[in-house]
């Protein structure tokens, strides 16, 4: 090792640790807003750009299917460039292509957008988890940053929630692009001034073969799940995107086995209980986030009534209590390791979903849906951070990047599987319960079915959590 690259290991931020977790969280919280923030401007996106609402959809397909799809791809050059130059460049291109969102003219130059913004959003997204797991390595203070970084994107999701709809009302629906045009260019200044240059004198090539494999079975793969929202599951639109993401994805794990000299994501890294199981919980936990913030808020807004903008305020609550839980969490974690979290946040699934499942057209919010959401929180605020920690604990410092890029991205397949399989559901549901009543009673009917399959992986993720390794008190 050499002296450059030893002074590199041991300071990998030049800034105040409390500056590099700001912008850290700064980072994660932007990459949430953008997931969150355009849904409320779609009508009048659509209405003054002249979109049809099958690309529509692609405002918000577009942003996902590239941020989930090339974050591995993200988290590797990471490890290889630099957690800053990462950082600054997918924040550039963010705010770049924020710029031309908030300026198009057409239809096909705001997709263009959007698909630019989910580029720069698997840059910075496992750069903020490389950051965190190389600048804070004491366990009590990396938790605390994890319960942070969590909460940051708690609060990313609720701010995009309600100042969606309240941008697009007051201002126009282009700030909701445009805004991110000046705080990019505050956190690339301050990625420059907070974080150390990564230096490496034989730096490793890119695994080409392992990235077009596994960044195009993943993309393939998502696509095939979007599209089931439309088309059924045996449709070719859908079975075909999904057959050939499994064996492009069976290819890219032949790929990096055997024939990749410098693996993009090496193997090696699953012989790590933490980040195999880890990783396969938060698939789960996706699909349980999915349950409680995007089918609880087409419940508010199906069956009760509300407008988007009151439904966004109605899960205000659940989210400050999951930002509050979050960071408790965090700091316990160091004491009691994660299965008693785990546990303890999965027994909340059960209850918070089971109590959610009886809810119903003439059932009232506070009592109804209030009090289950709130219980649902504290599972998440015990069980995300605790997974996060899980997932990225004890793999080399080299594979920063790529253990974050592998979290986050486990956690956004989990999400979009989990959205087109309870979304089936749910219809199925809703269908076959139209003819016993009225057509509200038959979404509730529905939602309901989500909320109790949501219990079902809140109880897999407490059966899975017991292959964790045991935690040993210092």
């Amino acid at each position: 090792m050499t002296t450059d690259s030893a002074t590199q290991r041991a300071r990998p931020h030049t800034g105040p640790a409390w500056l590099v977790l700001a912008l850290a969280c700064a980072c994660q919280f932007m990459v949430i807003l953008d997931s969150s923030i355009v849904n409320v401007a779609l009508p009048s996106v659509r209405e003054d750009l002249g979109f049809t609402p099958t690309g529509l959809a692609w405002v918000v397909n577009g942003y996902l299917l590239t941020f989930a799809g090339l974050m591995l791809l993200g988290g590797r050059a990471a490890d290889l460039y630099g957690p800053r130059r990462m950082l600054v460049a997918g924040m550039f291109l963010f705010s770049a292509s924020s710029l031309a969102g908030g300026l198009a003219t057409a239809p096909e130059v705001l997709v263009a957008a959007r698909l630019a913004q989910g580029i720069g959003a698997a840059m910075m997204a496992p750069a903020t988890l490389a950051v965190i797991n190389t600048s804070f390595t004491e366990p009590t203070a990396r938790a605390k940053a994890f319960g942070a970084w969590s909460a940051a994107g708690g609060v990313g999701g609720l701010v995009g929630a309600v100042a969606g709809g309240a941008i697009t009302t007051g201002l126009s629906w282009r700030w909701v692009f445009l805004i991110n045009v000046p705080i990019g260019a505050v956190l690339i200044v301050a990625a420059m001034m907070s974080l150390a240059g990564t230096r490496r004198n034989g730096r490793e090539p890119l695994d080409l073969t392992g990235a077009v494999t596994g960044t195009a079975g993943l993309a393939a793969l998502i696509y095939g799940v979007m599209q089931s929202a439309d088309h059924g599951w045996s449709s070719g639109l859908v079975l075909g995107p999904v057959v050939a993401g499994v064996l492009l994805l069976v290819v890219f794990t032949a790929v990096e086995a055997r024939f990749a000299a410098q693996p993009m994501v090496p193997l090696r890294l699953f012989k790590i209980r933490g980040v195999a199981v880890g990783n396969g919980m938060l698939l789960m936990f996706g699909g349980i986030a999915i349950a409680m913030w995007y089918f609880t808020s087409l419940f508010l807004q199906n069956v009760l009534g509300y407008s988007a903008l009151q439904a966004g305020l109605g899960q205000t609550p659940a989210a400050v209590m999951f930002m509050m839980i979050a960071r408790w969490a965090a700091a316990l974690l160091p004491r009691t390791g994660v299965r008693p979290l785990l546990l303890s946040g999965s027994a909340c699934f059960l209850a918070g979903f089971g109590w959610l499942s009886l809810a119903h057209a003439d059932t009232g919010y506070v009592t109804s849906v209030l009090g289950p959401t709130l219980l649902i929180a504290v599972g998440i605020g015990l069980t995300f951070p605790t997974l996060m920690a899980a997932a990225t604990a004890g793999a080399p410092e080299s594979d920063a990047g790529i253990i974050g890029g592998l979290a986050q991205t486990a956690s956004q397949v989990g999400g979009s599987i989990g959205l087109a399989v309870l979304a089936t559901a749910a219809s199925a549901r809703a269908a076959s319960e139209a003819g016993e009543g009225s057509p509200v009673d038959a979404l509730a009917a529905g939602y309901d079915l989500v909320f109790l399959m949501a219990a079902g992986l809140g109880l897999a993720i407490a059966a899975v959590s017991l292959l964790l390794p045991r935690h040993r008190r210092g």
